[in-house]
């Protein structure tokens, strides 16, 4: 009797299972969803203490015992490391299940990639899934699999969705602003709320209906009111006419729920399920929350579920803090949530949509994740930006967190304002606080040039939406998380490691998202930033920057760095357009960034099927830029939809916004504008490019950045002596009037405040 198995499922990802009856697993798992890899070529022969085995990428060693350190080893051909059992390396880390009470880091399970290149996944105790239902294993023994990709991420990510999933796209109104508080509202008081945003012209496409949407105040023979499926109709008398109006205003809605005390006699369901589930209704016996118990679920999802959302409920938060222990040993009640409250969301060809917790490896098939209630301190947005890209590690792509705080810490507009800046660029933007009356949100509550950031910054939001779905679907189709750590991209470049709030937000655009205060010289937030090689431009300044270093890039509060590299496309919805039904735009913004060839392919879809699984209900947009940087030659254009035809936008209007052009170039027949401070040029094409076409531009030099311009900002904004701040100036007068580029050098030998030589430094990088 074999007691062991050692499956070659690609050149570098092998699964490892030792048990000791020789009975093996080949369901499916919790964890792992595929057991159908192609054939693998691999050599293996006898030595003279077991067996090994080589791979393209592996050499595995193994004498063929009950495994162990001295029994198991498999080496990495492309670096030599050797990995032993039990080893777990200089692990990169993965995510983890909540950030709920966090003040900052907190402990994080491992990942699929190290230091050394390789990484164990275990799945020697998660239950198993047969004909859809969970069942435990019997005989618990050693299943594992080792993942060798050294700093191939995309690669070692690719393999990892391939044996447990694809990442499902989200319905795409989930790609917008979100609204949520912990707040007893009414139904008039939240349309008010609706109106109130109207007004302010700022759009939201998420309506979160927190626990109060229910009763809350039971009696005590009942327990406490944490959990309930009843509308409280003191609040909102006529459900049914509170979420049409919110559809009426282009809203989505979720209503949160905490399932954990079951149905008791008070729900207005209670007495249906309990007979269908043979409970004492007479008696008022309570109906357990079971979700092992597969009658238990069908009659939950009938009576509660099913029953709201054809009132008009769009998905749920499964608001789930009980603990870890089901009445199925070893299977997490979060997980058991997760996985069918999922399914049973894709009923009738719905996009699949949840919004829950983390529950370990593999949760990437169950989109949103909540990632809890966290403090309103800096320490805690701190942390936010790498806690997001680094998921991508373990494959999870979607965290949604409280986006401003949810409770404690001190008032500052400044933090709330940054918290925001980095909401607007992670993967799902949610507003949420707890009730405490002095936890404003609202954009019109915030003081003086704070709420003009607020509102630019979220409508902002809503005009990303065609780049980040474009993402999304790549996400799904190319199996790389549009939230991502550098090295994902840049892996064998020191320097795109250890950072800890820079990203790749999608594949045209970097984020250094500034999470400490202003600097009280400099008058200046930093980040610390790796900038790979090329021409990049920041979308908010205009200023270009020759890539290739690594240091920090200061920024008023106004805006954070957002780099797109020459050739760059993103698509955004036109300011004038957007509202909070996130629908295919009726006008777009195309912004390229001159100096390089490139192109970008427009995804569009129904936005809520999940017609886009097999191809079906999608369309595709080609944008593309040619420069011809010798001729001074730039041509523009867009070629005709691919795809289902029924899709596109009839007579949508196009603008072109090429950033980085010198204002002497000129635009063959269309109008154009042209931005100084910016150095960017729009050209208005209305209709004319919607079945294809292009545009040429000639005399399309590269501008140059205004260096002095920008040096007298800095100074001009920093607290030093009025005598400093014209010292410098005429310094950076009389050197770039030379042309010598020695001003750099003068500037480190001058009397002068660090972070203020760091903040004009940073000029140094510009083009």
């Amino acid at each position: 009797m074999n007691k062991y198995r050692i499956s070659v499922l690609t050149d570098r990802l092998v699964r490892l299972e030792y048990q000791a009856d020789g009975q093996f697993v080949d369901e499916p798992t919790q964890i792992v969803s595929n057991r159908m890899f192609p054939a693998v070529s691999y050599k293996q022969w006898k030595t003279e203490k077991g067996i090994c085995i080589e791979t393209d990428g592996l050499i595995i060693n193994y004498d063929e015992q009950e495994f162990s350190g001295f029994g198991l080893s498999i080496t990495l051909k492309a670096n030599n490391n050797t990995w032993t059992y039990n080893e777990t390396g200089r692990n990169f880390l993965g995510t983890a299940r909540t950030l709920d009470e966090a003040d900052g880091p907190v402990r994080l399970e491992n990942g699929l990639f190290s230091e050394e290149g390789f990484a164990v996944i275990e799945d020697s105790k998660s239950a198993l899934i047969v004909d859809g239902q969970i069942r435990p294993r019997v005989n618990v023994g050693i299943d594992i699999y080792f993942f060798g990709y050294g700093r191939d991420f995309k690669g070692g990510l690719k393999a990892f969705y391939a044996l447990t999933g694809k990442a499902p796209m989200i319905p795409r109104y989930a790609l917008g602003n979100w609204w949520s508080r912990f707040y007893k509202y009414t139904e008039a008081s939240y349309l008010t709320l609706v109106d109130d945003f109207k007004k302010e012209k700022v759009p939201f496409s998420v309506a979160v209906i927190d626990m109060d949407w229910h009763i809350t105040e039971v009696d005590p023979k009942y327990g406490n009111g944490w959990t309930g499926y009843t509308w409280d109709r003191k609040l909102f008398p006529d459900p049914a006419r509170f979420l049409s109006r919110l559809h009426e205003n282009g809203l989505a809605v979720t209503l949160n729920v905490h399932p954990a005390d079951g149905i008791r006699g008070y729900e207005e369901m209670y007495q249906d399920m309990a007979k269908e589930l043979g409970v004492d209704y007479e008696n008022e016996e309570p109906i357990a929350f079971d979700f092992t118990d597969a009658r238990f679920r069908e009659i939950y999802f009938k009576y509660i579920n099913h029953f709201y959302e054809d009132m008009g409920v769009d998905f749920w938060w499964i608001d789930w803090q009980q603990g870890t222990e089901s009445n199925m040993e070893g299977v997490d009640p979060l997980w058991l949530l997760n996985h069918y409250y999922y399914l049973d969301s894709k009923r009738d060809n719905k996009r699949g949509m949840i919004f829950s917790r983390y529950s370990g490896p593999g949760s990437h098939r169950y989109p949103v994740g909540f990632s809890g209630d966290t403090f309103a301190t800096w320490r805690s947005l701190d942390y936010q930006p790498f806690f997001t890209a680094n998921a991508a590690n373990i494959g999870y792509g979607c965290w949604s967190h409280d986006i401003c705080g949810h409770m404690h810490g001190d008032k500052s507009d400044e933090l709330q304002i940054r918290w925001l800046q980095f909401g607007v660029f992670s993967p799902i933007m949610r507003l949420h606080s707890s009730a405490n009356p002095f936890f404003v949100k609202e954009p019109w509550n915030q003081p003086g040039e704070y709420r003009e950031i607020m509102d630019r910054f979220m409508r902002l939001r809503h005009r990303l939406i065609p780049y980040m779905y474009t993402m999304e679907y790549l996400a799904y189709k190319e199996d790389l998380p549009m939230i991502r750590q550098m090295y994902f991209d840049y892996p064998e470049d020191e320097r795109a490691y250890g950072l800890n709030s820079e990203y790749a937000f999608g594949d045209q655009l970097i984020v250094g998202a500034i999470t400490k205060e202003v600097d009280k010289v400099s008058r200046m937030g930093a980040v610390n930033m790796f900038v790979p090689s090329g021409r990049y431009y920041d979308l908010f300044t205009g200023i270009s920057y020759n890539g290739d270093f690594k240091g920090n890039m200061f920024r008023t509060v106004n805006t954070i760095p957002v780099l797109m590299k020459a050739g760059g496309i993103i698509p955004l919805e036109s300011e004038e357009t957007i509202s909070n039904a996130t629908n295919n735009p009726t006008s777009l913004d195309i912004v390229i960034a001159a100096g390089a060839d490139g192109c970008f392919e427009l995804y569009e879809d129904d936005g809520i099927s999940d017609n886009y699984v097999d191809g079906q209900n999608c369309l595709f947009t080609k944008i593309w830029v040619k420069h011809d940087l010798e001729k001074h030659i730039m041509d523009v254009g867009i070629d005709a939809p691919t795809g289902n035809q029924d899709l596109i936008i009839q007579n949508r209007k196009i603008s072109f916004v090429i950033y980085g052009l010198n204002e002497d170039c000129q635009v063959q027949k269309y109008e154009s504008s042209y931005d100084k401070k910016k150095h960017t040029l729009k050209i208005d094409v209305e209709d004319d490019l919607n079945n294809g076409g292009s545009i040429r531009i000639v005399n399309a030099m590269l501008a140059n950045n205004d260096t002095l311009d920008d040096i007298f900002e800095i100074l001009h904004r920093a607290y030093i002596t009025y005598d400093l701040k014209e010292k410098i100036y005429n310094i950076a007068l009389s050197e770039f009037a030379k042309n010598d580029n020695k001003f750099w050098d003068i500037l480190e030998e001058l009397d002068a405040p660090s972070v203020l030589k760091e903040a004009l430094r940073e000029l140094k990088w510009c083009c």
